[in-house]
């Protein structure tokens, strides 16, 4: 039995460690830490030592250090609405994702049971149990085909058990612990990220460079659709007007005697068709002998992607 002294003591230590990290640290995980025992916490703590500090504690405590330090620190206000359920913070100066990715490599497998929310889907394979006849009655009871082969009981099809969220019912339990499949991993779960005085969900961690370039591209795109339509040139349509205008002035020198040095290539294609076949047959060889780029150099930029696939704005006549 803790002594209250001690427990005291305990309290207060914790208190001034989570405001001292509070005031150190402008970035935190916002953690859930259900089904996590005290033997996997010390084995995480280890695994972020040096990295990151993780810290938890009441609730009620928690509250009461932000409350203290929001007059200083007015963002740590953004963390409160998330404090709740059972929760910790993990602090860091590092980057988010080397941190987040050190967490998910700390969970335990565990049985089902009875009674708890099912973290993910749960299916059993078509297999052979092992089981003996006797125990059919299990299987009956969530109403999963079988056959028994050479005295065993054999499942016929993969069986969807468990829905996620859903709350394990007794016999699933049973079932799953006869059969030795641990179907749960327990750790710290992600909830909110605090960075510099945002906060945000996890998944926002997920979004690349690439990611964001591909979205400012497509606006582009969308404002040089809205300028060729109503007419009023933009620096995103400039270079579609001019392909245009191009591919008319084109037009019209094929119709015409009329000839410019840029045409000139097109009618001898149009009079000879034989020509133009040879130069698309040798242009996919003359791609392959070009020099590669050494291995995990990167790709050229999206942005010369999209202006040589502007350029050509389809046929010449469309």
């Amino acid at each position: 039995m803790v002594k209250e002294g001690s427990k005291a003591a305990w309290k207060a230590k914790n208190y001034q460690k989570l405001m001292k990290y509070l005031q150190a640290y402008d970035k935190c995980f916002i953690v859930g830490v259900d089904n996590v025992r005290s033997h996997q916490m010390q084995q995480i703590r280890s695994s972020l030592r040096g990295h990151a500090e993780l810290v938890n504690g009441k609730n009620t405590m928690m509250r009461k250090v932000i409350n203290s330090l929001t007059e200083e620190y007015p963002a740590l206000e953004k963390l409160l609405p998330h404090i709740h359920e059972n929760i910790g913070l993990v602090f860091t100066k590092g980057d988010l994702n080397d941190i987040r990715e050190s967490m998910s490599k700390n969970v335990i497998a565990a049985p089902a049971k009875a009674g708890a929310v099912a973290p993910c889907s749960v299916t059993i394979p078509q297999q052979n149990t092992g089981l003996g006849p006797e125990k059919t009655s299990f299987f009956q009871a969530l109403s999963i085909p079988t056959k028994i082969t050479r005295g065993t009981i054999e499942i016929l099809n993969d069986v969807h058990l468990i829905e996620k969220a859903d709350r394990v019912g007794p016999s699933e339990a049973a079932l799953l612990n006869m059969l030795k499949i641990y179907p749960f991993t327990y750790g710290l779960v992600l909830r909110m990220v605090y960075d510099q005085g945002s906060v945000y969900s996890p998944e926002v961690l997920d979004i690349t460079p690439s990611d964001i370039l591909a979205k400012f591209m497509a606006g582009v795109r969308n404002v040089a659709a809205v300028s060729l339509e109503i007419g009023h040139p933009t620096v995103a349509s400039v270079p579609h007007s001019i392909v245009n205008g191009f591919k008319k002035l084109l037009a019209v020198s094929v119709a015409t005697t009329y000839t410019f040095k840029e045409s000139e290539k097109v009618k001898e294609y149009l009079a000879d068709p034989s020509k133009f076949a040879k130069a698309v047959a040798a242009a996919p060889t003359a791609a392959a002998a070009a020099p590669q780029p050494p291995k995990g150099a990167p790709a050229k930029e999206q942005v010369e992607e999209d202006s040589a696939s502007d350029a050509s704005m389809g046929g010449l006549f469309d």
